[in-house]
């Protein structure tokens, strides 16, 4: 099974929000409830963009409509095939949002 991931710069609503958000990470890892997890998405509010003290964690299942798909090449696919096998090796857990 493949991997369903947006690409950086699409811009999204999460379930029952009423900002948009802007993809820019996917994969990130970071600290919650003094574990280390990760999550499919990072994003910022868009339009005001990155400040790194808001930073929203996300997970593909938590978006319920795509505003903006970002662009994508031939780099996506191969990031994918990347993704896939880091995250299938991946010693940290995935967070439930």
């Amino acid at each position: 099974m493949t991997k369903e991931l947006l690409p950086l710069g699409s811009v999204i609503y999460l379930e029952e929000a009423t900002t948009k958000l802007m993809i820019v990470g996917r994969g990130p890892i970071f600290e919650s409830d003094g574990e280390n997890v990760y999550s499919d998405y990072v994003g910022v509010i868009y339009p005001e963009g990155i400040n790194p003290e808001d930073a929203i964690f996300f997970n593909h299942e938590n978006i319920e409509k795509v505003v903006f798909e970002g662009y994508k090449d031939d780099e996506e696919k191969r990031f994918m095939e990347v993704y896939e096998s880091w995250e299938s090796e991946l010693e940290v857990i995935k967070i439930k949002m």
